[in-house]
């Protein structure tokens, strides 16, 4: 993979976890963030704040991965955030797995993009 090819990933990778919890969760509340949380049994209120702290958590991310991209274990946490947020939605809302831009089709692409930093990082000196 060449130089282009990781950071086009690197930079797809953190912009979506950054727009994923800016927008959806800190700038506004998505309703189906809301019915997620909700689904967890949560008051309204703390509902809110899972949901704001997921939404900051979501943009530390994705900071960290533009800035540690050659972080090993950074890229494999993110591996498996991205699959056990999949596996939430399966087990929450199911639904979700058939609109369009779905969790299937968004994480699945994140997980890929994931996988090419590591491949990258073992020609590399990924850490």
């Amino acid at each position: 993979m060449n130089d282009k090819s990781v950071q086009v990933a690197r930079y797809l990778l953190g912009f979506s976890w950054i727009y994923h919890g800016l927008f959806p969760k800190l700038l506004t509340v998505a309703p189906i963030e809301q019915r997620l949380t909700a689904a967890l049994g949560f008051a309204d209120e703390v509902s809110y704040v899972v949901t704001k702290s997921a939404g900051v958590a979501e943009v530390l991310l994705g900071l960290a991965i533009l800035v540690l991209y050659k972080n090993k274990p950074l890229i494999i946490a993110n591996i498996i955030a991205l699959i056990a947020l999949l596996i939430f939605v399966i087990i929450q809302m199911p639904v979700l797995l058939i609109e369009a831009f779905n969790p299937v089709t968004t994480n699945l692409s994140l997980i890929g993009l994931s996988y090419f930093l590591l491949q990258a990082g073992k020609n590399d000196s990924l850490q």
